[in-house]
């Protein structure tokens, strides 16, 4: 990864756009940059078949990849002692648990060559997904 790409991570990453998990594995646009030349079987071994593929014209395609990420955020229960009029009273308040959903696209531009399809560009996540 170029210093320049590192920095544009940790930017996004104070911003609170970036999870964790992608800090430890990179950026995506820097791991998806490190399939161009190759051919399109190096994604699909590696994420498998593609969700869509469309025809941009005679021997160019997209391939787009979708990942829905599933997160369960635990509730909380706070409570303290308050004094009232009616005498010290235990008040609790809590924060339900949710489940959240995150869905995110992935796409490979590739041209055919010789019978057998190269990638040749990607478009870039949008950032929570980075």
């Amino acid at each position: 990864m170029s210093t320049r790409n590192a920095r544009n991570c940790k930017r996004a990453i104070g911003a609170g756009f970036v999870l964790a998990a992608a800090v430890l594995a990179g950026c995506a646009s820097d791991i998806m940059k490190n399939y161009i030349g190759q051919p399109l079987e190096s994604v699909v071994i590696d994420y498998g078949p593609p969700t869509e593929v469309l025809d941009l014209g005679p021997g160019e395609r997209a391939y787009q990849w979708r990942k829905i990420s599933t997160n369960a955020v635990s509730g909380t229960s706070t409570g303290e002692v308050r004094d009232t009029r009616h005498g010290r009273r235990y008040i609790e308040t809590e924060t339900p648990s949710y489940v959240e959903q995150k869905e995110c696209f992935y796409t490979f531009y590739a041209r055919s060559s010789g019978g057998r399809w190269y990638i040749t560009n990607f478009r870039k996540p949008k950032l929570e997904c980075e």
